[in-house]
């Protein structure tokens, strides 16, 4: 019986890919339908894609699939041939990743959700079925010049901080299923304005525009393929980029450059930058921007109080992070929870 999931350290995983050297491509890539038994499917898929050695984060739920995928190059063309055999996948728009070095995942992990993107909608009447009208490239560059357009960002603090298109609104909250409400709310008044909803690969902007026409808006839009197929559509037809900075992404790389623009700024120094690092420091981990310099100095650590723990012999610093429930702040820079260890940083930094 074939094993289901990995058995190998994740640091030696982590070392066996940067050994490799054939090219990975990172591709991701989602759809909405309606599976009867994910666990099933997810069994069947791990057996496939692992004999192809495709690396990556897949969650398979009732409602669909979502996926962050690197594959060898010389297995693109089976892992497509595997993929468009399910038949509601068949022909589906693979995201290829735009900044790659193809060092984005390093093992496979294939988990059963209750949905694929969490968004806290109970409504039994709310459905898939009815969602906005997608738009390309050059419609969305057209789309953004015009005065009765809305372009609402629906991904997270983090992500718009790095980057986002020019006149974008940022729902200003934590989570997606806190933004969903608040942007029903917020766009009230503009109810007879054209509305575009995007994100980093269409998924949660797709399932907003469906929400909007749930609560009654008319036209609404969502960019086809977000972010990431955005900026290779406009490479592609020679169009001008109207998402300006980085464009975060969930993988080891955690961001790739649409355009040289720099919007943010580093969080210890204040100089620009857009590099998001994980704290060394094992018992931090908070997913914070750094520059060079300060990389330097805090030895890819968030304050001082850390780059002192990290500095510590290894038994020592396991000894310490008992009772610690690390790697809370990875993916996890709200404001709210954030902006408590941001004063500590900058409190360090004046010291």
């Amino acid at each position: 019986m074939a094993v289901l999931h990995n058995r190998v350290s994740q640091a030696e995983l982590k070392k066996r890919l940067y050994e490799e050297i054939e090219h990975r491509t990172t591709i991701s890539f989602y759809n909405y339908f309606t599976i009867e038994d994910p666990a099933l499917l997810r069994d069947e898929m791990y057996k496939a894609l692992d004999q192809l050695k495709v690396f990556g984060r897949i969650y398979i739920a009732s409602e669909g699939i979502n996926a962050q995928i690197s594959v060898p190059d010389s297995h693109l063309a089976s892992f497509r041939e595997y993929l468009y055999s399910i038949p509601p996948l068949n022909g589906l728009r693979l995201n290829i990743a735009v900044d790659d070095d193809g060092k984005s995942f390093w093992v496979l992990k294939i988990k059963v959700r209750n949905k694929i993107v969490a968004d806290g909608i109970t409504d039994s009447s709310f459905s898939m079925e009815q969602k906005g009208r997608y738009v390309n490239a050059q419609e969305m560059n057209e789309l953004v010049k015009q005065d009765d357009t809305i372009v609402i960002d629906m991904r997270n603090h983090y992500e718009y901080e790095v980057g986002h298109f020019e006149k974008a609104i940022e729902i200003p909250s934590d989570t997606f299923r806190e933004q969903l409400p608040m942007a029903v709310d917020r766009m009230q008044e503009h109810k007879d304005k054209n509305i575009i909803m995007y994100c980093t690969g269409g998924i949660r902007c797709e399932k907003a525009s469906a929400y909007m026409l749930h609560h009654g808006f008319k036209n609404v839009f969502h960019l086809e393929g977000g972010v990431i197929h955005y900026a290779q559509q406009a490479k592609a037809k020679g169009l001008p980029s109207k998402f300006i900075g980085k464009n975060f992404v969930f993988d080891d790389r955690l961001g790739e450059r649409i355009t040289e623009d720099v919007i943010a700024t580093c969080h210890q120094c204040g100089e620009p930058a857009d590099t998001h690092t994980n704290c060394h420091n094992n018992a931090c981990h908070l997913l914070f921007i750094q520059c060079a310099k300060c990389a330097t100095t805090y030895d890819g650590c968030c304050s001082q109080e850390c780059t002192d723990m990290y500095h510590l012999p290894l038994e020592q610093q396991k000894e310490m992070r008992k009772g610690i429930d690390k790697g809370m702040m990875v993916f996890n820079k709200s404001k709210k929870r954030l902006r408590p260890r941001l004063d500590e940083i900058n409190k360090s930094t004046k010291q």
